[in-house]
């Protein structure tokens, strides 16, 4: 591994534009080397929901919310999130995010094993509930 990317920066990671929300890869084996895990960032606007719904076929996700509050759907179940919490996607479980909060929810997303959005399998027809 690069020692050189060994410490990074969120600033320091490009970030794209994605339905729902802003995306920057922090952790990921063709940006840092590593084999086993990848990180994201993620940045919700008020009302912004993560879309469409989707799952990770063999991969599973952890995410941190690192500011903000919002509802995560997992498998037809509705969740609260504020600051602090964590939640777990297990392999194959169809999850999206929602910020109801006024101000923008970050989130950091851990995989393993290691993702990235082409892994990621859509689900169209899934709606975050009312």
């Amino acid at each position: 591994m690069d020692p050189e990317k060994l410490v990074l920066h969120e600033d320091d990671c490009q970030e794209k534009d994605f339905p729902g929300r802003k995306l920057r890869w922090l952790i990921k084996p063709d940006i840092t080397g590593n084999e086993h895990c990848s990180v994201n960032m993620v940045r919700l606007a008020p009302g912004s929901v993560v879309t469409p719904a989707h799952s990770h076929p063999e991969e599973e996700e952890v995410i941190y919310i690192v500011e903000g509050k919002g509802e995560v759907l997992i498998d037809d179940r509705v969740y609260q999130l504020r600051t602090g919490s964590v939640a777990i996607f297990p392999p194959k479980s169809v999850h999206m995010l929602k910020n109801s909060d006024k101000g923008e929810m970050k989130v950091l997303c851990f995989f393993s094993p290691a993702a990235d959005t082409s892994m990621y399998q859509f689900h169209e027809e899934t709606r975050f509930p009312e």
